[in-house]
C-alpha cells in the first residue's frame, strides 16, 4: 500500500482495535473510547472490512481475537506508543536539552554580549550546542528562514517586518585612549577627536555613517585602522596616540581589562536599538522559546548596566 493510500484510511480505527483486543468486550471498549456500544460495534464492522478479517469470534460474553488480530495488536504497540510520546505535552527541561542552535550576531555582540550570556546559558543547559556566526544584516530574513540561523542579535537593518523580535536595549558609541595618550586625563573635545589618529572597531557601515554625518562639516578624520576586533587596534597604541571609537559596552569591558581610559563621544549620535530576531517557524519550539527568553533577559540586564 502506498503512503497516499494509507492517508485515505481512518487510522484511528487501529487504536480502537488495540482497545478491543485488550478488553475482549465491545461494552468495555466502548467505555474506554467514550462511545456508545452501538458506535463501537460499527467501528468493529469497519475494522473487519478494512483489514479483511473477522478479527474476533464470540465465546459466551467474550470476544476472542483471531491470530491476525493478535498479530496486528503486537505490531501496533511500538508505533502507537511513539504517537503517544509525540502527542503528549512535556515540560521543557534545559538540563536535558541537547539541541543545537545557531546564533547570528554582530561583531559587537560577539565580543561584548555573547561572552556575558554563555556562562548563564550553559550553567542551566550544559549539553546545549551553540554556533555563533556573523549576522547578515541585509539578508536577515533568509538567514533566519532558509539558511539555518535560529536567532539573530543585531540592529534592524533591511527587511525585518516578517520576523518575530524582542527589544533588547540601546547601544551607544564611546572612545578609548591609552593611559599614555596626551588626553588621557583630560576631557575629550570635538577638536581633539578630529585632530588625533583613529581606529574604528566593530561598527557597521550604518553606525559609521552616523558618526561621519555628525562631523561632516569638519575635515576628515585620520582613520588608520578599521577592524572588527579590538586586539588589532591595541597593537597600534605604542606607535600612535590613537582614539579608538567602538560600541560602548565593548569599550567599558576593554577599559577595565586593558586599563584604558574611557571617554564619551564628544558629539551626539542617537543610541542604537538592539533586538533579538527569529523566524515564526520556531515560535512554538519549547527549547527555542527557553533559549530566546534566557538571552533576552540576560542582554536586557547587561545593556541596562
Amino acid at each position: 500500500m502506498e503512503l497516499e493510500d494509507i492517508y485515505r484510511q481512518d487510522l484511528s480505527l487501529l487504536i480502537a482495535l488495540q482497545i478491543l483486543v485488550e478488553e475482549c468486550s465491545v461494552t468495555q471498549a466502548a467505555k474506554r473510547l467514550h462511545l456508545s456500544q452501538s458506535a463501537t460495534s460499527r467501528i468493529l464492522a469497519r475494522l473487519r472490512d478494512m483489514l479483511n478479517d473477522p478479527l474476533f469470534t464470540r465465546v459466551g460474553q467474550k470476544l476472542v481475537p483471531t491470530p491476525f488480530a493478535l498479530n496486528c495488536y503486537s505490531q501496533l504497540q511500538q508505533p502507537t506508543g511513539q504517537l503517544i510520546e509525540l502527542l503528549t505535552p512535556k515540560e521543557f527541561n534545559p538540563s536535558e536539552c541537547q539541541q543545537k542552535f545557531t546564533i547570528a550576531a554582530t561583531d559587537y555582540a560577539m565580543q561584548a554580549i555573547v561572552p556575558f550570556v554563555l556562562p548563564e546559558i550553559y550553567s542551566k543547559a550544559p549539553c546545549i550546542r551553540l554556533e555563533v556566526i556573523p549576522v547578515q544584516h541585509k539578508e536577515l530574513q533568509p538567514q533566519l528562514s532558509q539558511q539555518g540561523a535560529d536567532l539573530a542579535i543585531c540592529r534592524a537593518i533591511g527587511q525585518t517586518r516578517q520576523l518575530s523580535q524582542e527589544f533588547l536595549g540601546k547601544v551607544g558609541v564611546s572612545c578609548l585612549l591609552s593611559p599614555e595618550h596626551p588626553l588621557a586625563d583630560s576631557p575629550l573635545t570635538l577638536a581633539d577627536y578630529l585632530y588625533y589618529p583613529h581606529a574604528t572597531i566593530a561598527i557597521s557601515d550604518g553606525v559609521k555613517a552616523l558618526v561621519d554625518s555628525a562631523i561632516a562639516a569638519h575635515p576628515d578624520r585620520n582613520e588608520l585602522l578599521r577592524t572588527s576586533h579590538l586586539d588589532s587596534a591595541l597593537t597600534l597604541l605604542k606607535f600612535h596616540p590613537l582614539i579608538i571609537t567602538l560600541p560602548e559596552g565593548m569599550a567599558e569591558l576593554a577599559a577595565s581589562k586593558h586599563r584604558l581610559r574611557l571617554k564619551p563621544l564628544p558629539f551626539e549620535i542617537p543610541p542604537l536599538d538592539y533586538n533579538l530576531f527569529w523566524h515564526s517557524k520556531s515560535e512554538l519550539d519549547k527549547a527555542h522559546k527557553w533559549l530566546r527568553e534566557e538571552i533576552t533577559a540576560l542582554i536586557r540586564q547587561l545593556l541596562k548596566q
